[in-house]
């Protein structure tokens, strides 16, 4: 989830709590956590600025320490993905030459009663 909060905010930092909750589909308690523990880490930085509405809002910044973390990230996720998709192509050409040996092999025998077949 950290990877997704700082990638949502280094886009749109002004993002609030609750349509980053939206989002991520998570609590809104579980976003609130989760932005403490960066800024502890010293990740995220929080800002305020006025809304339109003359509100009071946040902007949350990632500092240098946050983009190299998102970055970590990223390549940590992009490696395990790029694993996944090695072994997820091997099994696609195993499955197709089973595929090909079946084809050059003939229609498999016919099961009739019992399971057994007859020859």
């Amino acid at each position: 989830m950290r990877f997704r909060i700082l990638r949502l905010l280094e886009s749109n930092p002004q993002m609030s709590q609750r349509a980053l909750s939206q989002e991520l589909g998570v609590s809104l308690g579980s976003v609130n956590y989760c932005l403490k523990a960066l800024v502890q880490k010293g990740q995220l930085k929080i800002s305020n600025f006025r809304a339109s509405n003359n509100k009071l809002r946040y902007a949350y910044v990632l500092t240098p320490k946050g983009v190299a973390e998102k970055t970590a990230l990223t390549s940590r996720f992009l490696q395990g993905k790029l694993k996944e998709y090695d072994a997820l192509k091997a099994e696609i050409e195993s499955l197709q030459e089973d595929l090909e040996l079946g084809a050059d092999m003939g229609p498999a025998p016919r099961m009739h009663g019992g399971g057994r077949s007859r020859e």
